[in-house]
């Protein structure tokens, strides 16, 4: 009877060390697979994604209209010469994205750093000839005149839109953009910044 009390033991004893390591076995894989999951948090961005943001090219953040009254007077012997001109214009401020450095895009893990051109003007030719008038106009006026006035508007309308207030609005509507392209591409952490050397790629 003693004997065969023994046998049940061992055999008990075994079933629970093979049930043991079984249930250890599962045990380390389940976690093992855990594992994998959690640190496989990486995010490629592609050639083709930064290409395809590169081929923008000319990118507005922010337009501008505006007006300017030019005026310039002809000193004569019994009555002075005057002329008024309005200028109307569309100024847009944005980034050429050609003008990008060589790693103007640096991704680890889920945040990525983007550094984009500096806010510029992106038209030189912004003034609106068409609708150019003359408000008030008495005496005659040569073709050089309507020149120097046209230039004058010019500088007005540059130095009166390219302030600082407006450049930082168009850096502003261009991060919301950039971090939104960024996000949608898995990215959790985005850092828009500019290039003020406005370095171009070779």
């Amino acid at each position: 009877m003693k004997t065969w009390t023994k046998i049940y033991v061992t055999l008990g004893l075994v079933a629970v060390i093979v049930v043991a390591g079984l249930v250890w076995r599962l045990v380390s894989e389940v976690k093992d697979a855990s594992l994998e999951v959690v640190s496989d948090n990486k995010i490629d961005i592609t050639p083709e994604v930064v290409q395809s943001i590169k081929s923008i090219g000319e990118w507005e953040f922010l337009s501008i209209a505006d007006e300017e009254m030019v005026d310039t007077i002809r000193k004569g012997i019994f009555i002075d010469d005057h002329l008024v001109r309005i200028y109307y214009g569309q100024l847009s401020l944005g980034v050429n994205m050609h003008k990008v450095g060589a790693r103007w895009i640096e991704a680890v893990g889920d945040s990525v750093t983007v550094t984009m051109p500096q806010v510029e003007l992106l038209d030189n030719d912004f003034i609106d000839e068409a609708r150019t008038k003359s408000f008030y106009e008495t005496g005659k006026w040569t073709a050089a005149d309507r020149e120097a006035m046209y230039r004058r508007a010019y500088s007005l309308m540059k130095r009166n839109c390219l302030t600082p207030k407006n450049i930082r609005t168009a850096e502003i509507n261009a991060e919301t953009q950039m971090q939104n392209i960024m996000r949608s591409l898995g990215f959790r952490t985005v850092i828009v910044k500019f290039d003020k050397k406005n370095t171009q790629t070779q």
